[in-house]
């Protein structure tokens, strides 16, 4: 059994709320909001204007500079709106907003390719960047960017990532049992592309289902199935490398600095709908759990589908929201409105109800080092709690701090209950304004 160095943390998943549950659709909203920024790196441009009529999968935004993706509209209708709407980083974000017709028309000449193990790899790339492919596990890196490494960088490995880890959600985990085929014609295509012949498949033990049924459908390949350890954060880039492979990425370092690639099974998914069917990233899966919502499952939501919609069909909140999270509860984002859509990463939705949210205050730091001990890293996350709580987030460049994943194990396991995350988001962000970077 492989698995991480380090203790990890071992949280209650609750992942047996919807580990069982078949993926299903939902109501198609009566309008999407689109945001521009929907990925790591610059904002889309718009190409649409109010009143223009638009079809489904039509590109409504195009990437501005290499490190972007471009996004498209989830469904056939009317641009209503172009302006700065809320967005589930905690700010707004220029949108396109678009009033559903109920027609679903597509656009014109769809084309898939049926032969694309004989393809180019680099038309394949070009394919990936025009169907706004990104990281699906919730990072949201631009998947063409990663299939172009510098030529320096000799790639020998594509690794996907099927842990999903992080507490509460399951929609890797259906995905991969119910579209196994998918997950693994697309690490072949993405191992065409970077011309590889060695690829691993990563699934947490805790995933029999999935893991079996990707077995069968990689069977006969030079891809391996490789069962890990239950324990977070096994899905870490950089831990799921050292698991796999016990190649270590070094500090400051990318995965390619050691000949790897890492994509999510989703995104794998995605690149091959895109590749085989021609159709760009539009929707996903989504998990909707916890005890604040009245019906929960995996759901296909459509990109720039509104929370509150997606919250409609699952039978509305469970009494009062204590909290409302994009993702799972370890590294989501907790959210301020209802009126935010969901986005390419927007892996899951969990509503936590008022009675279960802990509302005590943080207390000094005691020394314990629980939280050394817990980092995956090896990091010092004491220090950057105390650094940043008197005011010198510069010192903690001398420990490493960018080194930090915000896995939130440190905060998970401490008896002062103090912020260390938050803290170290502090941190990072005085240090790229030192830097003249935008926070």
């Amino acid at each position: 059994m492989w698995t991480i160095a380090g203790e990890g943390i071992h949280p209650s998943d609750e992942k047996g709320i919807t580990s069982s549950l078949p993926i299903e659709g939902i109501r198609p909203p009566g309008k999407v909001v689109i945001p521009l920024s929907q990925h790591i790196g610059a904002p889309c441009e718009p190409l649409v204007k109010i009143g223009d009529m638009v079809k489904k999968y039509q590109k409504v935004g195009e990437a501005k500079g290499f490190v972007s993706a471009p996004v498209h509209s989830s469904v056939s209708g009317k641009v209503i709106a172009i302006g700065r709407f809320p967005h589930p980083s905690g700010n707004q974000s220029n949108s396109v907003v678009i009033e559903s017709d109920g027609k679903d028309e597509t656009i014109d000449n769809i084309k898939g390719r049926r032969d694309y193990l004989n393809s180019d790899p680099k038309e394949l790339k070009n394919i990936i960047l025009n169907a706004g492919i990104v990281g699906m596990g919730g990072a949201t890196f631009p998947t063409h960017v990663k299939l172009s490494p510098p030529k320096e960088k000799k790639i020998d490995t594509v690794i996907l990532n099927g842990a999903e880890c992080e507490p509460y959600l399951t929609a890797d985990d259906r995905l991969m049992a119910e579209m196994s085929r998918e997950v693994v014609e697309g690490m072949k295509i993405l191992m065409h592309v970077m011309g590889v012949r060695e690829g691993h498949i990563g699934i947490e033990d805790d995933k029999p289902v999935a893991t079996e049924a990707i077995r069968k459908a990689a069977s006969g390949t030079n891809i391996r199935v490789v069962a890990l350890q239950k324990k977070y954060p096994q899905g870490a880039e950089k831990q799921l490398i050292k698991s796999i492979t016990g190649k270590e990425v070094p500090s400051g370092g990318l995965p390619m600095d050691v000949g790897i690639i890492v994509q999510n099974v989703g995104t794998a998914a995605a690149v091959y709908n895109a590749v085989h069917n021609g159709i760009p990233l539009v929707e996903r899966i989504v998990t909707v759990t916890g005890k604040g919502v009245n019906r929960h499952g995996n759901f296909r939501v459509l990109i720039g589908t509104l929370l509150e919609h997606v919250l409609s069909e699952c039978g509305g909140l469970a009494g009062g929201a204590g909290k409302i999270i994009f993702g799972g509860p370890m590294m989501g984002i907790a959210q301020y409105s209802l009126h935010v859509p969901v986005l390419k990463g927007t892996s899951g939705i969990l509503v936590i109800p008022k009675g279960d949210v802990l509302l005590e205050d943080f207390r000094a730091c005691i020394r314990c080092g629980r939280c050394v001990q817990a980092c995956p890293i090896r990091l010092l996350p004491n220090m950057y709690s105390i650094l940043a709580e008197v005011g010198q987030p510069k010192e903690a460049e001398k420990y490493y701090v960018l080194d930090c994943i915000e896995c939130g194990c440190c905060t998970y396991v401490c008896p002062s209950r103090r912020p260390i995350v938050h803290h170290i988001r502090y941190i990072k962000a005085e240090m790229r304004k030192a830097k003249g970077k935008v926070a």
